[in-house]
């Protein structure tokens, strides 16, 4: 059954009063929806405070859902809208432009752990979650400044080169060696994963 078909199949049966297939789209997609909100939001356990209030709005709102949409692009959506009404809920700036699904995905460097809802693959994507963020604490005074006023408040190049005082090349340059140090760290985690796939003889 093709990605689309099940969730239609889950959605439908959610409205049928099925809480259990709710729980199932929850468990498919709570940790891209984690990491999306991570672009708004620097603080991991706001993330996840985050996403569990998307979830809940998308299942009080699921009984209006027509399927006109893929499910994830209307809970993407939805997940947006609630980390950006959180931000202005706290008087914090809203990035300018938002994150389409296709950004979304490339951010989210453990993506590929999504389809395996064993224990350790739990803790695993919660490990790069965190490490993420400790990698991003950790980085030189300026890196750390341009990749979150870059992936936090959604500046571009030029607002954030005025607003740390350098060329656009210099913040480039900057982003690219926090992206770089993050890459660098979620590697090993994340090739010490064996595919499933792989492991069948």
């Amino acid at each position: 059954m093709a990605e689309n078909d099940l969730d239609q199949e889950l959605v439908r049966r959610v409205q049928q009063g099925d809480s259990t297939a709710f729980d199932a789209l929850v468990r498919k997609y709570q940790h891209r929806i984690v990491a999306l909100i991570g672009r708004y939001i620097a603080d991991w356990s706001e993330c996840q405070d985050l996403a569990q209030d998307a979830f809940m709005r998308a299942y009080r709102a699921l009984p209006n859902f027509r399927g006109d949409a893929q499910f994830y692009t209307w809970l993407h959506r939805i997940a947006v809208n609630t980390a950006k009404n959180h931000l202005v809920a706290q008087k914090r700036r809203p990035p300018s432009a938002d994150i389409d699904v296709d950004d979304a995905e490339q951010f989210d460097s453990a993506i590929r752990l999504r389809d395996n809802d064993t224990p350790e693959r739990e803790l695993m994507r919660q490990q790069v979650e965190q490490l993420v963020l400790r990698v991003v604490e950790g980085l030189p005074t300026e890196l750390r400044e341009a990749i979150s006023l870059r992936e936090v408040d959604g500046l571009s190049y030029e607002e954030i080169a005025e607003k740390m005082g350098c060329p656009i090349g210099t913040v480039r340059s900057r982003i690219f060696r926090a992206r770089e140090a993050i890459d660098q760290e979620l590697r090993p985690l994340l090739d010490a994963v064996p595919d499933s796939q792989e492991r069948k003889h």
